[in-house]
């Protein structure tokens, strides 16, 4: 596998960013290892980082390299910060950074697929609810989404009075608008969905009973199964930290509709 610390200038966020990549190389005497390449345009899995890290921490907590090593498959991670993946009220375009210009500069950058049925979207925390929404807002662009622990009820999220630490980053991102019934509600886009005949990307969705965000996660998957869309849950023993992520990114990576 190339690993590849990438920096860039944005015109959508008006700065210099980064991006953290994994391609694919094919090798036969790499010991230990078991690498894959189909040696052309790459399946892509964007995969989006939680509130309080960057674009570097899933190479850093898991070993995500190793396991997309013999699936073929590149991996993508941009630093979005703590945008919530969202255009902010009060700060940069994170959303247009990652749904259009990312996928454009990576694209120019490296030899990846723009096919949909080549393109998957994971992320955990806030990064979860970021994976959602890119799949449900624009779902004719991937094959599958995953969210591991994901912030998934963001309407209800923002107003509850046990997160008054959380207070100020989300007036930064959504300014004083309620966004139930909003793009920026899951629970809302899966309900449109329902309604209307679009693509319908499958979702997977994990998380611990023990995590902070458990109802988050209940809330969403029974938005799902109200409108019928289709979705994998899988929850059990866990919390908010990296030995689930590091377990459950393995499972996703096993359930997304890739020829090995």
């Amino acid at each position: 596998m190339a690993f590849i610390t990438c920096n860039f200038f944005s015109e959508a966020l008006g700065l210099s960013t980064s991006m953290t990549v994994i391609l694919p190389q094919q090798t036969s005497s790499q010991i230990g290892m078991n690498n894959r390449s189909s040696q052309k345009l790459h399946k892509t899995l964007y995969l989006l980082h939680g509130f309080s890290d960057d674009d570097t921490i899933w190479t850093r907590r898991t070993s995500i390299e190793r396991y997309v090593a013999e699936l073929g498959l590149a991996v993508v991670m941009p630093n979005v910060h703590q945008s919530f993946y969202t255009d902010m009220e009060y700060g940069n375009k994170y959303w247009t950074f990652l749904t259009e210009e990312l996928p454009a500069i990576a694209r120019s950058f490296f030899p990846l697929s723009d096919a949909r049925e080549d393109n998957y979207v994971a992320g955990l925390s806030m990064g979860g609810y970021g994976a959602f929404k890119w799949a449900l807002r624009h779902p004719d662009r991937f094959a599958a989404a995953g969210s591991l622990s994901g912030a998934l009820d963001m309407a209800a999220h923002i107003k509850d009075p046990a997160i008054t630490h959380m207070k100020p980053y989300f007036h930064l991102i959504y300014g004083e608008k309620d966004i139930e019934g909003t793009d920026e509600d899951l629970l809302h886009l899966v309900a449109e969905h329902n309604a209307a005949s679009m693509t319908k990307p499958p979702l997977y969705q994990c998380c611990g009973t023990e995590d902070f965000l458990y109802n988050d996660n209940l809330a969403f998957r029974d938005a799902c199964e109200a409108a019928g869309y289709p979705l994998t849950y899988v929850e059990g023993p866990g919390s908010h930290e990296w030995g689930y992520w590091d377990t459950h990114i393995q499972s996703f990576l096993k359930w997304i509709p890739l020829e090995k």
